[in-house]
């Protein structure tokens, strides 16, 4: 169905459990691609563009944690 294609930052923020405001942030600031349909602020982000952002959301904390020093205290 194409209604499910894209999403409104209202549907991101409930996803991603963060504040209408913050998935516009991400989408303004283009670690969310996001498309502005009219000139009122009515952003769509498709689905897979945020499926995409969640892996790479993924992907950066496995690396930032792969960066951080093994804590003496948690090793068996």
């Amino acid at each position: 169905m194409a209604s499910d294609r894209f999403l409104t930052l209202a549907d991101v923020a409930e996803i991603l459990n963060i504040s209408t405001s913050q998935a516009y942030a991400l989408v303004r600031s283009g670690d969310l691609a996001g498309i502005q349909i009219g000139g009122r602020n009515q952003w769509r982000v498709e689905r897979v563009k945020l499926e995409e952002y969640i892996q790479e959301a993924y992907r950066r904390t496995a690396t930032s944690l792969a960066d951080l020093p093994v804590d003496e205290f948690s090793r068996d």
